[in-house]
């Protein structure tokens, strides 16, 4: 590489040190989730359980959940995926999405040791629970998109 250009990109560099990032390049973070629709946008503190021990384990045993967060549930591959509120101390409104991240189901106030399955639909591949009620007062449902790294960024219907 050249004088100029080892001056260029070093000009780049600092540039990102003194300016920050762009937006952009924060945007999706493996530890937020991203929620948009016609009521406007919101951003979740997400636990990712992307593993079988992780999602079988969920939220359960929690006492509480600050209001911002909770926990994103990903499988490898679209499927029917069924929730219950075994061990799970706190309503949860429980959010089905397919793989576009686009919300097909929300289940509002499961309500806590509720031992029927909670289904989204056939083709989900990701989940996020959410403290119950806060879906209804945000205004999420059916046809809100989701943004999280974890979903293939060729198809995601709000991508990164």
């Amino acid at each position: 590489m050249g004088n100029g250009r080892k001056g260029t990109a070093l000009g780049a560099l600092v540039l990102i040190v003194c300016l920050g990032l762009p937006a952009w390049a924060s945007e999706c973070r493996q530890d937020q989730v991203n929620l948009r629709g016609s009521w406007g946008e919101a951003r979740f503190s997400v636990e990712v359980a992307d593993d079988d021990a992780e999602r079988a384990q969920g939220l359960m045993n929690r006492e509480s959940m600050p209001r911002s967060a909770g926990m994103l549930f990903v499988y490898p591959a679209p499927k029917r995926v069924g929730f219950w509120m075994k061990n799970t101390l706190i309503p949860l409104d429980i959010i089905f999405m397919d793989n576009t991240g686009t919300v097909q189901h929300v289940h509002h106030q499961a309500q806590p040791g509720d031992l029927r399955p909670k289904f989204g639909g056939d083709n989900i591949q990701y989940v996020l629970e959410i403290n119950g009620g806060l879906s209804r007062q945000m205004g999420i449902a059916r046809g809100t998109q989701l943004r999280h790294p974890a979903i293939a960024q060729d198809r995601a219907a709000w991508s990164c």
